[in-house]
């Protein structure tokens, strides 16, 4: 007698530890301590698959898999035939079926009729309904007289008679996700047991950690909706700042993941260890979409700043106007001097000369104004020379500016008035400091290196017209390039999760060069990611062949793809990275997607490969 009861005992602490492999009580002769026996066994198989269960749902992390896993499992543990799940749409208030399991294989829905269904729809059979509503687990069988639109069921199971289990979903809150209904063929043999209080009630317990795990993973799908949707919005803002820019922030992924999938497709020795999973993939996209969100601290009126003079207004019209004035002076001369006597054809060829004159210098003032490839020693010599004529300036430069402005004219004694002044000049009042909190300190935790200019604009107007290559400044230039500074910061105060880490590294790279000559950070290619480096081809492609920028045309695919062929033979692409991008063809798929037809010309990969050293 006392032999079982102590087993019985080991038992029972066995099962408190979850130990569940401890082995069984043995048999009694004394029925009761039998029958408890028995039950201790049921008890524990029970707990044992109610934990497996739980625990491999929580494991899931694929909502389709975590659906596929919560049929096979929920009917397996229930000894069931079938099981069918609706879940509830939160927009259309709808039941919508998401999988079928018929004898251990996923049946296609739409072939047995079974479609999305109005939850409160008065029409639905009651053990439908009822769970749908919130309301209890329903344990009926159902004929082909109650079938109703689940004929489809009957027939499949070939049985003129099911016995089912319709159990709600229900979620921390309370409120119903989906009902899950376990379905078993009539037999006539032991039929009744799938609707017994004991099954019903197992069924309750493993559709509520069923409902969670739905639950999780759908909110953690919506997180990410919610994440995808800021990191447009963001995106969307930055393009529609500039109207020169617009589109660019969604280009760029376009050209990064096509390059990755070839990478990841591709058989070659460089690129046979990239393998990525879907986390990589999902950290790549988000990269790839922020990877210029420091944007949004850049003035458009830099990044969109189309001619040497331009600041929030094109400047030219102040010079312009300076001519205007010198050419009303030429002729208020010639008058002058012909009432004093003056020989009148000899005045008015020295008037028509300086008249010519003026007129040529504004034209060249106003062509180096719209920038270039070069500036030419001789266009340099000859900007000072205009610079030196004088005009006659009659009113205070120091009425109705800003205070901003008034305190930086104080930096100059007033001159007294009338004052001749030079045509062009650079003034003290040019020169705008940079406030302490931008100035990044050498030794920083990011690791940024960078030559930071002593001003943080320089409107020095012969400063300006010098430049010697297209129309930014060094400070402008500072100004723009800072923008990766401030995507890498941003970044930096996300919270990403785990394998989100590398978000930063691989959008804060794609202005660096495989020489360690770019920037923020001057890294080398071996110090940078394969992603980073796929970004910084993706960026620059872009950028040559874009049609909206106002400081240049589009390139042709040759004529960015040359362009391309001399970064790399000057380390500032990856080679390899490019012949990829060469060889799968990526550049023709884009240029179908978004250049104009114009821009698309024939292109020699062969010879461009060769010249690239990629071969």
């Amino acid at each position: 007698m006392v032999k079982p009861l102590r087993s019985l005992v080991q038992e029972a602490l066995a099962i408190r530890r979850f130990d569940f492999a401890h082995p069984a009580s043995g048999r009694s002769p004394i029925l009761e301590v039998d029958q408890l026996a028995v039950s201790m066994s049921s008890m524990k198989d029970t707990l044992s698959s109610f934990l497996d269960i739980a625990a491999s749902l929580s494991a899931e992390t694929q909502f389709d898999a975590l659906i596929k896993r919560v049929m096979d499992a929920t009917v397996s543990i229930s000894a069931a035939q079938g099981g069918l799940l609706y879940l509830l749409d939160n927009h259309s208030g709808r039941l919508e079926p998401h999988g079928l399991i018929l004898d251990g294989q996923s049946r296609n829905l739409a072939d047995l009729g079974i479609h999305g269904l109005v939850h409160d729809d008065p029409t639905l059979p009651t053990w439908l309904q009822r769970p749908a509503s919130g309301g209890n687990s329903i344990a009926t069988s159902i004929g082909c007289d109650q079938a109703g639109k689940f004929q489809g069921l009957l027939s499949a199971m070939d049985s003129p008679r099911l016995h089912l289990i319709a159990a709600g979903l229900h979620n921390r809150q309370g409120d119903t996700v989906g009902v899950l209904v376990l379905l078993q063929r009539d037999t006539g043999e032991d039929n009744e047991s799938m609707l017994s209080p004991d099954r019903v009630a197992f069924v309750d317990a493993v559709s509520g950690s069923a409902a969670l795990c739905i639950e999780s993973q759908r909110l953690l799908a919506r997180q990410k909706q919610l994440l995808d949707a800021f990191i447009q919005l963001i995106a969307g803002a930055i393009d529609a700042k500039s109207p020169y820019t617009g589109g660019h922030c969604q280009r760029v992924p376009e050209i990064t993941l096509m390059l990755a999938r070839a990478a990841a497709e591709s058989d070659a020795p460089e690129f046979r260890d990239y393998n990525p999973s879907d986390e990589e993939w999902e950290a790549l996209h988000i990269a790839a979409w922020l990877h210029d969100c420091g944007k949004v601290t850049t003035p458009e009126y830099v990044v969109d700043k189309a001619t040497k003079l331009e600041t929030l207004y094109d400047r030219i019209h102040e010079v312009r106007m300076r001519f205007e004035v010198l050419k009303r002076d030429a002729w208020i001369a010639y008058w002058r001097a012909c009432t004093e006597g003056g020989e009148e054809a000899e005045l008015a060829r020295l008037r028509d000369q300086l008249l010519s004159d003026l007129d040529d210098e504004f034209a060249f003032i106003a062509r180096i104004n719209l920038g270039g490839e070069a500036m030419a020693d001789a266009d340099q010599a000859r900007l000072q020379q205009i610079a030196e004529r004088r005009w006659l300036r009659t009113l205070d430069n120091r009425l109705g500016v800003s205070w901003e402005e008034a305190k930086r004219l104080e930096r100059s004694t007033p001159a007294s008035l009338p004052v001749e002044e030079p045509l062009l000049a650079d003034r003290p009042e040019h020169l705008i400091e940079r406030v302490g909190q931008e100035v990044i300190a050498p030794e920083n935790p990011w690791g940024f290196k960078l030559e930071v200019p002593p001003y943080k604009f320089n409107r020095g107007e012969l400063h300006n017209l010098s430049i010697a290559r297209g129309t930014l400044t060094a400070e402008e230039r500072y100004i723009i390039n800072h923008h990766i500074v401030q995507t890498i910061l941003m970044l930096d105060r996300l919270p990403f999760p785990k394998h989100l880490q590398n978000v930063t590294e691989i959008a804060g790279g794609h202005h660096e060069k495989m020489d360690g000559t770019g920037y923020p950070k001057r890294l080398t290619r071996e110090q940078m990611s394969l992603p980073a480096r796929m970004m910084a081809i993706a960026d620059i492609f872009e950028a040559l062949t874009a049609v909206d920028r106002p400081y240049k045309k589009g390139k042709t695919l040759s004529e960015a793809l040359n362009i391309m062929v001399g970064m790399c033979k000057g380390a500032h692409i990856d080679p390899q990275l490019f012949a990829l991008f060469i060889r799968a063809g990526i550049y023709r798929r884009y240029a179908e997607r978004f250049m104009q037809a114009e821009q698309i010309d024939k292109v020699d990969e062969q010879a461009l490969l060769e010249k690239a050293g990629a071969l």
